[in-house]
Parts: C-alpha cells; sequence; structure tokens
C-alpha cells in the first residue's frame, strides 16, 4: 500500500464528518479481513496481536497476557495485511510499556515499513484492581503508553489511542492524539464475547464524557465508541443516538469475529442440508 500522511488521513477523516457519515475503523488479524474491511469503506485498518488471537478463536483479552511478545507480533502481521491495503491508513497497535523496545526507534521503523499511525495496544488501561496499582507502582503504568503517543505525534504519524475515562482522554489530548477511541470494555455478544458490561445508556454517559473532556483542550479531535455493549450496528446507531459530537465506531470483534462466527456456520448450515444424490 502506498504511505498516507498523517495530513491527508486526518482530511479523509473530517471530510467524512463534515459529509455527515459515521468514521469507521476496522480491526484485523489477518489478511482477508483487511481486504474486505476495505471493500466494505473501512475509514482506518487497525492490527495488533490479539486480532490474531482473536481470528485464531481465542478471546481479544488473549492480547493482554504472556503468550506472546506483542510488538513483534504486529510486525509478523505487518506482511500479511500492509501489501493487500490499497487506499485505507493502517495503524499498529503498540504496546507502550513494553520495557524491551527502545519506543522512538520502534516507532521509526514501523514508520518505515508502512504503519501510517498507532493506537495503544495491548493497553493496561484494561486491567483495574490491585494489579492495575501494582502495574502503576512499578512503572509499567498507562503514562507510559501517553509518551508512546506523544512520540508517535512527533514523528508525524496518525494517533488514534484508546482512553477509558476522562483524565486519560485529557493526557491523551495533551500529548498530541489525532482521534481518540473511548472503550468501553471488551465486546460482548458471540461465542467468546464478554458476558459482564455496561448497558448502552451507561456507555453513551461515559463515552460523552470523555469527549467533553477532550474537546475543551482540542475542539477538533474525533471521538469514537468501542467495546462493551456496542458491538452491532444497531448498538452504534444507538450511541450515536444518544450521545453528541461522536464521530463514528472502532470495531475488532464486531468487525470480523461476529461477521465470521455467523457466515461460517450458516454456510456449512446450508451445505449439510443439501440432499445425497441416490
Amino acid at each position: 500500500m502506498p504511505f498516507i500522511s498523517r495530513k491527508e488521513s486526518l482530511n479523509k477523516l473530517h471530510a467524512t464528518v463534515q459529509q455527515e457519515k459515521a468514521i469507521i475503523g476496522c480491526g484485523a488479524g489477518a489478511g482477508i479481513s483487511a481486504k474486505f474491511a476495505e471493500r466494505g469503506g473501512a475509514d482506518l485498518i487497525i492490527i495488533y496481536n490479539s486480532g490474531r488471537y482473536r481470528m485464531a478463536g481465542r478471546g481479544s483479552l488473549a492480547g493482554l497476557l504472556p503468550y506472546g511478545d506483542a510488538n513483534k507480533i504486529v510486525t509478523e502481521m505487518a506482511s500479511e495485511v500492509l501489501p493487500i491495503v490499497q487506499s485505507t491508513p493502517v495503524l499498529a497497535g503498540v504496546c507502550g510499556t513494553d520495557p524491551f523496545r527502545q519506543m522512538p526507534v520502534f516507532l521509526r521503523q514501523l514508520k518505515e515499513m508502512g504503519f501510517d499511525g498507532v493506537q495503544n495496544f495491548p493497553t493496561v488501561g484494561l486491567i483495574d484492581g490491585v494489579f492495575r496499582q501494582n502495574l502503576e507502582e512499578t512503572g509499567m503504568g498507562f503514562d507510559l503508553e501517553v509518551e508512546m503517543i506523544r512520540q508517535a505525534h512527533e514523528l508525524d504519524m496518525l494517533t488514534c489511542p484508546y482512553v477509558f475515562d476522562e483524565e486519560q482522554a485529557v493526557k491523551m489530548t495533551e500529548a498530541g492524539a489525532d482521534v481518540l477511541v473511548a472503550h468501553m470494555g471488551l465486546t460482548t455478544k458471540g461465542s467468546i464475547g464478554a458476558e459482564t458490561a455496561l448497558t448502552l445508556e451507561k456507555s453513551a454517559e461515559r463515552i460523552q464524557a470523555i469527549h467533553d473532556a477532550a474537546t475543551e483542550i482540542n475542539p477538533s479531535i474525533l471521538i469514537l465508541c468501542h467495546g462493551g455493549p456496542i458491538a452491532e450496528p444497531s448498538d452504534v446507531a444507538e450511541i450515536l443516538h444518544l450521545t453528541n459530537g461522536i464521530a463514528g465506531f472502532f470495531g475488532a470483534s464486531s468487525i470480523e469475529r461476529l461477521a465470521t462466527e455467523v457466515a461460517i456456520q450458516s454456510q456449512v448450515e446450508k451445505f449439510k442440508e443439501l440432499p445425497r444424490g441416490m
């Protein structure tokens, strides 16, 4: 794919908003997901380690556990996804807390490979409780992800980080984030979706609060919704109805896992219904 500058990417995203259309970001755990997400009109394509696990039939939270080197996996996935995408910005999910990477060097490598931008994933934002507190106390906290976004911004890469509350929204906006993805937790629905999640109404309240905190600092920043109960197009429509100023949706499990589960099962069932000839 051709390199797409941050300026060109942002111009396209803002043009979509001005046309009163929703920005749709799509997670891609395989080349075929990226190929057909682009054909469907995706505005952004994001690849990260959980996409590989998700398309292997595992839950997305596998990306937060020690099953592989997250930053190495995203570079491996690049060779499958980047050559097949024609004109859509592709973002790398970067583990900003990785203590074995010189982050400015790694970000430059990603840019040279053809990535147009970054997102913070795996993210400690999905971790709570005492474990999260211990991560923060031992130098593996969310602020490292903020710093990664700041460094990517300085390299003129498109930056679209996940945030989980207003405080994080403020930090990421001040670091130069172009797009914030308001994360409502692990996606529900499907065979391996979460069963514990916020309601759509509560999610809308949180997303609006994140939007308001960020736009107070940068009125032009774009806010997308993601995760939790926001799984199907009808869920996104409800969130957009309940909020003001939300630019669209980022889907990962919603885009490739849920669609794949239904399509493959349905196709096999149709074959199984065929009568056998005498």
